[in-house]
């Protein structure tokens, strides 16, 4: 077994990878400060095996997920949300992002269940602020695009291509009020294959317009997919020739 972080060979992989949970909120919740604190940086620990999927290329994923914060005092303190026995994060990497835009990021991850399959997840110092429905099934994964206000609504939407491998949908989730809600899908669209140790595509900002950058289902096409607050829009920006060209199209032309 691996001891150390999945590390992707690929340079978009950083982009977007019961008692012992009460624990490690017990834990958060016996340190004031640093539950209200800053997250200032976050990985995976406790590799593990007990889901067997490897999707991303081996069989190992993460039980438990350690944060560091700086707490209102200045201090800096890290403490260790782990999940149960049935869950794993199946991801590559956590992702600070400000979804609430107060200054300060959550982290949002890939989480599996070994009945249910995967969920897109978003946590605090606190543990778990809101999730995603899981798929439904064991061994359905889903792959992160990114994150940004895409209408313009002050808003912050994510984005994932709900099973890359299967049924190729985007769907965009709006986080407003500590809650995720899905507000656009669009099929045809995908973004990893599997054994892949990274996930391909991403965010572009181009004229203030994000747009999230796939293949089509096909992985003939590269595809610029942008939400204007009522639809999804797509837009073929050119011939797919391999992941470094979903990287060179994050450039804005």
């Amino acid at each position: 077994m691996k001891t150390a972080p999945r590390q992707s060979k690929h340079p978009l992989h950083r982009l977007f990878r019961g008692a012992s949970l009460a624990m490690a909120l017990n834990l958060a919740c016996s340190l004031p400060s640093a539950a209200h604190g800053l997250i200032t940086s976050a990985k995976f620990t406790e590799p593990t095996t007990r889901y067997a999927h490897g999707v991303l290329g081996d069989d190992v994923e993460y039980g438990a997920i350690e944060l560091h914060i700086q707490a209102l005092d200045g201090s800096s303190q890290a403490i260790t949300l782990r999940l149960p026995e049935t869950r794993v994060f199946e991801d590559l990497d956590p992702r600070l992002i400000d979804l609430d835009t107060d200054g300060a990021p959550e982290v949002v991850v890939v989480e599996s269940d070994a009945a249910l399959g995967a969920r897109l997840s978003v946590y605090g110092p606190k543990g778990l602020i809101a999730a995603t429905p899981h798929i439904g099934q064991r061994n359905r994964w889903l792959a992160p695009i990114g994150a940004a206000d895409f209408d313009g609504d002050g808003f912050v939407e994510i984005g994932y291509i709900d099973r890359p491998h299967l049924a190729k949908t985007l769907r965009l989730w709006r986080f407003k009020d500590g809650k995720l809600t899905e507000i656009a899908t669009k099929t045809g669209l995908t973004n990893h294959k599997i054994g892949w140790d990274f996930i391909a595509g991403g965010l572009r900002n181009c004229a203030d317009t994000p747009e999230m950058i796939t293949a089509d289902a096909n992985w003939s096409r590269i595809i610029a997919t942008a939400y204007d607050g009522t639809y999804l829009s797509v837009r073929d920006i050119g011939p797919y020739a391999g992941p470094q060209s979903l990287t060179k199209a994050l450039s804005c032309p």
